[in-house]
């Protein structure tokens, strides 16, 4: 005989048979029948301080696992605090899914507590968003919700779910069977792969450019593999300095020179100066392998007739499908042997570089010491926001598991993400490595990591301004013309320590080391708070 279930009761069963374990959660009126629920289900709610690090934490988790990162926040303006943090995920192609309370069903147009129109709001930053209408089709809503953020380009999706459908009875067949949850691969044909190896093999100075998915851990290994497999210069770019992204050293050199570069995966957009000179050779040819239409679309626009094949398929099943089709290996020559020198290239002057100012640190002398900590684990996370700070870590560390703000360019993810890179990887260093201003953005989820026993490092940079805009009106307008850019050298160990945490100050590059050690063990959430020279970011160039 069949139990009755409220709707709450539906949504929690639906995503703990979808594999959910924990959601990342800021309580409010709307969703309260979902708290009582999940305690049933034996989901794990990590309850934040603000609605979108909830978001980036789903974020964190989904680039991380490469399964759905679910995000529960309440209706109206916690729904709206949520949504700016969508698009960091989408321009990242992460899959995430944010459940947000609603208004009763039957109170809309009415004027009830809280009434939005959620579904509008969050469309242009999501897969897909919509409203659940009934408690009958709660359980599908869930599994529709899980199967298009993990399809294709995976993606944010946003569900709303009225207050009244979760405390309605419905029935236990409402669950879906496992397999609802799944999302089918987009496999790219045969035949097409080996016309696309053709081409590529045929070129003189060729490259394959691969979007976000394939820099996570797992995608990341089957780039590798392709490239080992074909011979081919695999790139995978997800910065939004596009062909200047410190991390790939002196790459727009020889990207200038390629003859035909293959995109999968890898919108045709702004970051790769929408394909025309001087980012590439006017006459450089293009193919281009995408899980949607939209994407190619835009490359025709862009490229007109310099593209030269297209399909569609999703991006690691494109490069599974070209590494077993090929025929043959390309001989390495110097091409490759060029680019990957370019990729490698750091300026010598960076061994031995050093503040100008007393009792602060360059740059290079916060970063640098910080790899020990990082290769001291097979699966550490190096966390990195934006800003002229994030793009010097960028260019210095590196680490197993990478996760930087992306194409989105939004400053403000890397501390809620390194409390979900610790629920993820329970055991390996997690760095974050944040300036000042970004450091604002979620301080307060330094007492989440607490409350939840969530240890990492945060690493400040504090040079008390915003350093990119700074840079920008000192080059644009003159030093006399700077405004709105200040702030305090405020100890940020000390807001640390305050809210429970380990802090600690450092203004000379031999503590850096030793205190970084020192935060990792104390178990605590860690803020190292480093007196920083502002100083540009890198720009890479061998000559």
């Amino acid at each position: 005989m069949a139990h009755s279930y409220r709707g709450a009761d539906v949504v929690a069963q639906a995503l703990a048979r979808a594999g959910v374990k924990h959601i990342f959660a800021l309580s409010g009126n709307h969703i309260m029948p979902l708290f009582d629920a999940a305690l049933d289900a034996r989901i794990e709610l990590i309850h934040t301080r603000h609605e979108a690090a909830a978001v980036h934490m789903a974020d964190a988790w989904g680039r991380l696992t490469g399964e759905p990162g679910v995000a529960l926040v309440s209706g109206g303006p916690a729904h709206g605090n949520a949504v700016s943090a969508l698009y960091t995920a989408q321009m990242a192609e992460s899959p995430v899914v944010l459940l947000s309370g609603h208004a009763p069903t039957d109170q809309l147009g009415l004027g009830s507590f809280q009434e939005m129109r959620q579904a509008d709001m969050a469309a242009p930053v999501t897969k897909a968003a919509w409203t659940s209408t009934s408690v009958e089709a709660l359980g599908q809503d869930i599994a529709r919700a899980i199967r298009t953020a993990r399809a294709g380009r995976p993606g944010p999706v946003q569900l709303s779910l009225p207050v009244d459908t979760l405390t309605t009875k419905g029935r236990e067949e409402t669950v879906p069977d496992a397999d609802a949850f799944l999302a089918q691969a987009m496999p790219l044909d045969a035949g097409a792969a080996l016309a696309f190896l053709d081409r590529l093999t045929a070129a003189s100075r060729p490259l394959v450019l691969t979007g976000s998915v394939c820099l996570t851990r797992a995608g990341y290994a089957r780039a590798r593999a392709f490239e080992y497999a074909v011979g081919v210069p695999v790139v995978g770019m997800e910065s939004p300095r596009g062909t200047n992204d410190p991390s790939l050293g002196a790459f727009a050199e020889v990207l200038a020179q390629a003859d035909c570069v293959l995109l999968i995966g890898k919108r045709m957009d702004f970051t790769l100066g929408f394909g025309r000179a001087p980012a590439f050779a006017a006459d450089c040819q293009f193919m281009h392998i995408d899980a949607e239409a939209t994407e190619l679309d835009r490359s025709r626009r862009s490229l007109g007739n310099r593209l030269v094949a297209t399909a569609m398929a999703d991006a690691l099943s494109a490069v599974a499908a070209l590494a077993a089709a090929r025929k043959h290996q390309r001989s390495p020559d110097a091409w490759s042997s060029d680019v990957h020198a370019a990729m490698q290239y750091r300026p010598a002057a960076w061994s031995s570089v050093a503040s100008q100012e007393p009792g602060r640190l360059h740059p290079v002398q916060v970063c640098r010491p910080l790899q020990i900590l990082l290769d001291s684990h097979p699966d550490s996370v190096m966390v990195s926001d934006g800003g002229e700070f994030g793009q010097w870590a960028q260019a210095c560390l590196t680490a197993p598991n990478r996760m930087i703000n992306g194409p989105a360019a939004a400053i403000g993810s890397a501390l809620p993400m390194a409390l979900a890179a610790r629920v993820a990887k329970p055991e390996a260093p997690v760095i974050a490595l944040m300036g000042d201003g970004t450091f604002g953005f979620h301080v307060a989820e330094i007492d989440t990591a607490v409350r939840y026993r969530l240890p990492f490092v945060a690493v400040v940079g504090n040079d008390a301004r915003w350093n990119a805009e700074y840079q920008i009106q000192v080059k644009t307008y003159g030093p006399d013309r700077v405004v709105g850019c200040e702030l305090l050298p405020t100890r940020y160990d000390l807001v640390a320590a305050a809210l429970g945490g380990h802090g600690e100050h450092v203004n000379t590059a031999d503590a850096l080391l030793p205190a970084a050690e020192r935060a990792h063990r104390s178990g605590l959430p860690s803020c190292l708070n480093v007196a920083m020279e502002g100083v540009p970011a890198p720009v890479v160039q061998r000559r």
